[in-house]
């Protein structure tokens, strides 16, 4: 997997693989793009069956991501480092993917089909007599408890097999050099997903209830069945090609992955991967970045989901819109990875490629919030004269805010992200990954939830809450922009020094011998 002549302008552009690491490349392309098309098709879906569920709303998304999401994230983190202490790497992927699958066949065949049987709604109506309204998303994750579950297991789709088990395996068998011009196409393969699930879910989210089909009560009943049959299949194709890879020896026969450490099983331990991460001032910026960008995200996302459940209450409708905004995610984040991002990540440092995302956060984050804010005052001449609602125009802009950030977060901020663990050995990255992306995303999503419930009841509602929410997300872009400073000076010294970390508490003195030999150079000079 080295590079054996170098590309066309064009080429270096478009596709820079040599043609002897197709074999390889190529089924790891798909495997990216089926797992991210699950990935972007269970973001929608999850969203509009917590969301429109009786009694429910988008005030129950920072009490579901603080009290289900971050348990299950430490259940399941607890469980991939057992799993990964017994069974390759290899076994892994299956293993984990395999518990995924059957859950997925139980809700569709069992736990969906019997919701209401399941749901206890007396006592939720009895419990939430008893309490302020601001505690009806908290009884919502009671009363719907099988959406929750199934909002908790989507979660994990994206914090296990994507981050974890998908893109460690890339890291484990790419060089830096190799991830320059890999991670680009594999966030293209991503955001080809995700552009393909959003037109997926927006399509079968128009369609009449058919009759002559032996499931499903009502047309949303229909689709949800559909939507995760493909989301099944995409999962067991992901197994396949990953067997493909591994029966044939491709990736792990190359000079890089040998020179990772080839085979060796390194046994692990929830507590003691977090007293890994401790002991380590750069995996701790890594993780400030990926906790940051969790808060960022999901500030804005409740607001921006309150509004489009008031412009479209209906399941089908709402799941129909939220799959026309993946659709523009994918198309635009396609054309970041064809023509801007992988240019950025060669060209430039790693940075500047890494403080793009933070600053279009943070400049989109203000433009949504001052619409929202002032949507029925200040901007409400502007609707108007477009011939719109106030309403309609603020979603449009949190929609627009929604399709940067996360078209920004597929092809930088991911890539970016993976760059910092490759200069690691095996044993340092997947101890330090295990605990990031495991759970360190839901702890920001859930930093954010736990800020919004304190919101939501003091004010009563989400959207009393956005001003107050619009200054928190201040602090902690400006933090996150802060953290990214500091990496990137330790990726640059890492990488200078071309040295294996194989323990947290070298990367300082490599640090410090870096700075060392830059300044005698310039006493020199």
């Amino acid at each position: 997997m080295t590079a054996a002549a170098p590309f066309g302008r064009i080429r270096s552009y478009l596709w820079p693989i040599h043609r002897h690491e197709l074999k390889f490349f190529i089924p790891t392309f798909l495997i990216f793009f089926f797992i991210g098309f699950n990935y972007a098709l269970l973001r929608t879906v999850k969203d509009t069956a917590v969301i429109t569920a009786p009694g429910s709303g988008a005030e129950a998304l920072p009490f579901l991501k603080l009290w289900a999401v971050i348990p299950f994230a430490f259940f399941f983190t607890f469980l991939l480092t057992r799993i990964s202490n017994r069974l390759s790497r290899e076994k892994v992927f299956y293993a984990v993917t395999s518990i995924f699958i059957a859950f997925f066949i139980l809700y569709i065949f069992i736990l969906y089909p019997f919701r209401e049987a399941l749901h206890p709604h007396h006592m939720a109506d009895s419990l939430q007599a008893m309490l302020p309204q601001g505690f009806r998303g908290l009884v919502a994750l009671f009363r719907n408890w099988t959406f929750t579950l199934f909002y908790v297991m989507s979660e994990m789709w994206s914090a296990i097999v994507l981050t974890v088990l998908a893109w460690g395996f890339a890291n484990e068998v790419s060089s830096v050099g190799d991830a320059k011009r890999y991670y680009g196409l594999l966030g293209l393969s991503l955001n080809l997903a995700t552009m393909a699930a959003g037109y997926t879910s927006m399509l079968l989210s128009k369609k009449m209830f058919n009759g002559m089909l032996p499931f499903g009560q009502t047309a949303w009943d229909q689709t949800f069945f559909l939507l995760m049959g493909i989301i099944i299949v995409f999962a067991v194709l992901s197994i396949g090609l990953f067997r493909y890879i591994h029966a044939q020896k491709l990736g792990y026969s190359s000079p890089t992955y040998q020179a990772k450490e080839g085979a060796v099983r390194i046994k692990m331990g929830m507590r003691k991967n977090f007293a890994y991460l401790m002991k380590s001032k750069y995996l701790l910026c890594i993780a400030v970045l990926v906790v940051m960008f969790n808060i960022a995200i999901t500030l804005i996302e409740v607001v921006w989901k309150d509004q489009v459940r008031q412009l479209h209450p209906d399941p089908a409708h709402f799941n129909a819109y939220l799959g026309s905004v993946m659709t523009w995610v994918g198309i635009i984040a396609t054309c970041a990875s064809l023509f801007v991002s992988g240019s950025i990540l060669r060209k430039f440092s790693w940075t500047t490629s890494a403080m793009i995302t933070p600053i279009l956060l943070l400049v989109t984050g203000i433009l949504f919030f001052l619409f929202s804010i002032f949507k029925d005052s200040s901007f409400a001449s502007i609707s108007m004269v477009l011939g719109t609602t106030p309403l309609a125009l603020c979603t449009f802009f949190g929609s627009l805010q929604d399709c940067l950030a996360r078209a920004s977060k597929y092809t930088l901020f991911d890539a970016t992200k993976e760059l910092a663990f490759i200069p690691l050995s095996k044993e340092c990255k997947l101890k330090g990954k295990a605990a990031i992306d495991g759970v360190g995303s839901r702890i920001g999503k859930s930093g954010a939830a736990l800020a919004y419930q304190g919101l939501i009841m003091g004010f009563g509602s989400v959207a009393s809450s956005a001003p107050s929410v619009g200054v928190i997300l201040l602090f902690v872009i400006g933090g996150w922009m802060i953290a990214t400073r500091t990496l990137g000076k330790q990726f640059h010294a890492l990488t200078t020094s071309q040295q294996l970390i194989k323990d947290p508490d070298l990367i300082q003195k490599v640090q410090e011998e870096s700075s060392t030999v830059f300044s005698t150079e310039n006493a020199r000079v």
